[in-house]
């Protein structure tokens, strides 16, 4: 639904279209003191009305540009109705309501400075409305310094960084608002440079500009110079200091931010999720679920953003009980119909092993934005359910959704997983030239996986050549992964180079150039990667499983001697190893880089990380219950094959997820279909 809204006057008159849709949706632009233009751009509405008072119809101007007005008494009696006017439009723009905003305004006969500002305000909030927002600015009579401020901020949030840096220079009049959006302006793009020359040289700064300052710093990445300013900044608020918290997560120094964060006396629901996601990022997922525990119990809500970071906690830990304790928490909330909530909690399930519930949840969602569906189609694709996932995506773009660069990531990982080549090349060049999205790394590394995988190893090494841009390590990771199915030394050699030009401590570069030579029984070359290992102070990441088990999460490394239950659990292998053999499971030997008899190679073999989950599981777990396990590592060949001959001998699922995607174990067959 559109609407035309008109201004006229004698001099000239002009129109809006809005979509009404898009109204309604906007955010509001002045969330904090912190935004990048005075909180005076959405005046409050007024007890009383200010001098100005300008009618909307017949407006006559003198030879000199001052306009004349109507009686004095004409003017008296319609204070009242400007006041309650004022009232209703900026009511209306601060809960969203934007075209009833519009409404009100294109009603009123005589409009304040007020009245034009705070429509002003609702068109500097919404992305895209610029050129509509400077024709409401020149018919403003007599702007003031908040009207000023209120366009530039428009400038800055729709990008067009020249037009502000000229509208500020011919601004008659400046305030510290004025400077302070500047310099966030400049902060939020990533100019410091120019932010610091313009804080250098502005009359006066207030806790706004410390803050923009220091928070530019930190997302620039420079955090030395953020502290060095956090120290001279005269007040230290709870927003300078959350945002050297989140420079000190960044960097991964957790013990610092952990510090700042007890000394904080003052913390913003900002900062309890700063800390969240900041443990979630380092890997710290049960410190950052004990902080949620903690941030509810001292009488804290928790909002979107924290439900989000506890469940991609939940997602990286596996911790399956949890997600769900957190799903029936968002239930009874008003949070329950948030988007980004329900999108968090499809992901949750989707890397929980759990795409039923999954595809449930999105099944009822009544919004879905862009990101929604990529998370249905990144699980479909992750657990191996290509067909779905492509189906989706022909879905989405039916019903108006435009894809983005990671909805093509979901779709290449979906072509990649089915071995769908020449259509993973198609989508390929529609994502180029239909929709205008250029490659990205993860675009290129999923077309070498697919052609890689295919046995397209030429085609592959190709492709990487004509990059625009220098090729990264998961790229040639994904090449040398290619060349241990293939068993291609050649390749193996070209990719394992240039990795380790990259990263000479990359221990899976290392692991995977051994592997091709152990496929092809050239000991001499593993033992010419283990020395060059050594050298270069390389350390193997060991391979190691976990499954959830009641509220526990259990660890099992190869070779396990610390689990209490693991003599328990090596006589369950043993006794699965003569059933396993019994319905014709040969081990593959293929899968030992060891230079050791055979029989030898067989006990390491059976001693893999995910075969003394899949034990523990079957001990632990009531009958019929899938088995869930997830592993840091790719499944490797004889620890495939050996669950799916367990699969059908305990007639029990089993889901496995490693580095690369779920594999569903049942009747003998695997989702992946052999190919991974």
């Amino acid at each position: 639904m559109h609407y035309q809204l008109h201004f006229r006057s004698k001099a000239s008159s002009f129109r809006f279209s809005c979509n009404r849709y898009i109204c309604i949706s906007y955010t509001s632009f002045y969330r904090n003191p912190d935004d990048i233009s005075s909180p005076e751009a959405l005046p409050a509405a007024p007890s009383s009305c200010q001098s100005h008072l300008v009618p909307s119809n017949n407006v006559k101007f003198s030879r000199n540009g001052q306009l004349s007005y109507k009686t004095r008494h004409s003017e008296h009696l319609e204070i009242d109705d400007v006041v309650l006017s004022n009232k209703k439009i900026t009511s209306f723009i601060r809960s969203g309501d934007l075209d009833s905003a519009f409404r009100v305004f294109e009603s009123v006969k005589v409009k304040s400075v007020i009245t034009w500002n705070s429509i002003l305000a609702g068109f500097s909030r919404k992305y895209g409305f610029l050129e509509e927002a400077r024709q409401l600015f020149d018919k403003i009579p007599e702007p003031n310094v908040v009207s000023y401020n209120t366009m530039l901020a428009c400038y800055w949030r729709n990008a067009d960084i020249q037009a502000a840096k000229s509208f500020f220079d011919r601004m008659p009049v400046k305030d510290v608002a004025t400077w302070n959006t500047m310099i966030s302006g400049f902060s939020q793009t990533g100019l410091m440079g120019e932010a610091e020359e313009m804080f250098r040289v502005m009359p006066v700064r207030n806790e706004v500009t410390w803050n923009a300052m220091v928070a530019g710093y930190v997302e620039s990445g420079e955090l030395e110079s953020a502290l060095e300013l956090f120290k001279e900044a005269p007040v230290k608020g709870v927003i300078a200091r959350t945002a050297i918290v989140t420079g000190y997560m960044r960097s991964g120094n957790v013990e610092m931010a952990e510090k700042m964060f007890q000394e904080m006396e003052e913390k913003s629901m900002v900062t309890w999720n700063t800390m969240i996601s900041g443990y979630i990022e380092n890997g710290r997922a049960e410190d950052g679920m004990k902080l949620v525990k903690k941030m509810m119990g001292s009488g804290v809500k928790v909002n979107d953003s924290t439900l989000s970071s506890l469940l991609l906690g939940c997602s990286n830990l596996s911790a399956l009980k949890l997600g769900k304790q957190v799903h029936q928490h968002v239930v009874k909330s008003p949070l329950y119909l948030d988007m980004t909530v329900g999108t968090s909690l499809i992901s949750m399930y989707s890397k929980c092993g759990v795409l039923e519930d999954a595809w449930k949840l999105f099944c009822e969602m009544p919004r879905k934005d862009v990101v929604t569906w990529n998370a249905m189609i990144s699980g479909y694709a992750q657990h191996g359910e290509s067909k779905k996932a492509l189906s989706l995506f022909d879905e989405m773009r039916r019903k108006g959704t435009k894809p983005d660069w990671i909805t093509f990531v979901g779709v290449l990982s979906a072509c990649n997983h089915a071995g769908l080549v020449n259509l993973g090349i198609q989508y390929f060049e529609q994502m180029q030239n239909n929709y205008g999205v250029k490659p990205k790394p993860d675009h290129y590394t999923c077309m070498v996986d697919l052609l890689g995988r295919a046995g397209k190893l030429n085609e592959a090494v190709d492709l990487i050549r004509k990059m625009q841009f220098k090729p990264h390590i998961a790229l040639f990771g994904s090449l040398l992964g290619a060349c241990r199915i293939h068993r291609n030394l050649e390749v193996a050699e070209f990719a394992a180079k240039n990795l380790l030009s990259l990263e000479p401590t990359n221990a899976a570069g290392y692991v995977q150039l051994a592997n091709v030579y152990a496929a092809k029984n050239q000991w001499e070359g593993v033992s010419k990667v283990r020395k060059s290992m050594k050298e270069n102070n390389v350390i193997k990441t060991p391979g190691y499983s976990w499954m959830e088990v009641g509220r526990v999460v259990h660890e099992f490394r190869s070779g396990d001697r610390l689990h209490p239950d693991l003599e328990s659990i090596r006589m369950k292998l043993k006794d699965l190893e003569k059933k396993m053999k019994l319905a014709g499971y040969v081990p593959d030997l293929d899968s030992s880089l060891h230079d050791v008899a055979e029989e030898q190679k067989e006990q390491l073999l059976l001693w893999h990380s995910e075969k003394l989950a899949i034990a523990f599981g079957l001990m632990k777990l009531p009958p019929g219950m899938p088995i869930r396990i997830f592993k840091n590592l790719r499944v490797c060949g004889d620890c495939h094959q050996a669950t799916k001959v367990i699969s059908a001998i305990e007639n029990r699922e089993i889901i496995v997820r490693d580095t690369t995607r779920f594999h569903h174990f049942k009747n003998g067959t695997c989702s992946c279909g052999d190919y991974w």
